[in-house]
């Protein structure tokens, strides 16, 4: 076993982490997507 694994710096679950990103990035390309539409409809 490395030392890395002996000392972790978090023993947060990693698929809570990742949930988290996937959402986020998710939720910010949903509204660029809603933005551009809007100025669609706009102009």
């Amino acid at each position: 076993m490395n030392e890395f694994e002996k000392d972790v710096q978090t023993k947060r679950n990693d698929v809570v982490d990742s949930g988290v990103g996937f959402v986020a990035s998710f939720l910010f390309f949903t509204l660029i997507f809603v933005i551009a539409t809007v100025i669609d409809l706009v102009g």
